[in-house]
C-alpha cells in the first residue's frame, strides 16, 4: 500500500489526497513535520519536503505533489483529472500552476509562516501588514475564480480537472486559518462548497493541526 507523508495544512500534500481519494487508491497517511523531519525520512527524500508517496512494498517512491499526481493520472485510468485536447490539458495544467506557485507564495506561504510556524515553531507573534496584504491578495485570486466559474462549468473548462483540486487544496488551508472572506465572491464560494461536498474533501475536513484548531464553520459544507 501507499504511504502518504504529509501534514494537516501542507496544501500540496491536500492536493496529492484529493486526487487519491478521486481515484479510489487506498493509501495510509503518515505526518510528518518537515522542520522536524529525521533521517529516515530524508533517506526518502533528502530535500526534507512533503508530500512523498512511498510504497514500500515496492520499493518506489515518488516526491513533488504535481509529479505524483501526473503518475497517477498516467498509470490509473479511474477518473481522469487532466483530460481532453491538447489545448484543454495546457489550460488544466495551466491554472495547476497558477495555484501552485502563484497563489501558494502569494497568499497561502505568507499566511501558514505567520499564523503556523510563528505560533506553534518560532513562538512568536504574526506580523499584521503580511496578513494584511496576503488578504488583499487573496481577493484578487477570488475575483479570477468568479470570473472562471461564471464563464465555465469547472475551472479549467466543461469538467471537473486537477486544476479544481489544486485551487481547492490551496484555498482549504486559507479557510483553516480563517482567512477567507467571501463577500463579493459568491461564485468563487459556491464553487468551493461544491467541491467541499466531495467525498474525497472528507478527510481534509476532519483533519487537526494540532496546537492550531480551524474555525467551527471550516468542516461544514455549506458554509
Amino acid at each position: 500500500m501507499w504511504h502518504l507523508y504529509q501534514f494537516p495544512l501542507c496544501p500540496f500534500s491536500r492536493k496529492v489526497q484529493l486526487v487519491l481519494g478521486e481515484k479510489s487508491i487506498a493509501y495510509e497517511p503518515v505526518t510528518l513535520y518537515p522542520w522536524d523531519a529525521g533521517e529516515e525520512f530524508r533517506r526518502l527524500n533528502p530535500a526534507g519536503r512533503v508530500p512523498v508517496l512511498h510504497d514500500p512494498g515496492r520499493k518506489m517512491t515518488l516526491i513533488d505533489s504535481q509529479a505524483i499526481c501526473e503518475y497517477l493520472e498516467e498509470t490509473v485510468d479511474d477518473r481522469p483529472l487532466i483530460m481532453g485536447s491538447a489545448r484543454a490539458r495546457a489550460e488544466v495544467r495551466r491554472l495547476v500552476a497558477l495555484f501552485d506557485e502563484s497563489f501558494f507564495n502569494d497568499i497561502t506561504a505568507p499566511l501558514l509562516h505567520e499564523k503556523m510556524r510563528k505560533r506553534l515553531v518560532l513562538r512568536q507573534s504574526p506580523d499584521s501588514r503580511t496578513l494584511r496584504e496576503a488578504v488583499r491578495l487573496l481577493h484578487e485570486y477570488l475575483d479570477y475564480i468568479d470570473w472562471l466559474v461564471d464563464n465555465r462549468r469547472w475551472l479549467a473548462g466543461a469538467q471537473l480537472s486537477l486544476a479544481d483540486f489544486s485551487a481547492s487544496a490551496q484555498v482549504s488551508v486559507v479557510d483553516y486559518l480563517g482567512d477567507v472572506d467571501w463577500t463579493g465572491h459568491d461564485s468563487a464560494h459556491e464553487w468551493y462548497r461544491v467541491m467541499k461536498s466531495r467525498p474525497s474533501f472528507g478527510p481534509l475536513l476532519r483533519q487537526k493541526m494540532e496546537g492550531l484548531p480551524p474555525p467551527r464553520y471550516y468542516a461544514d459544507v455549506n458554509a
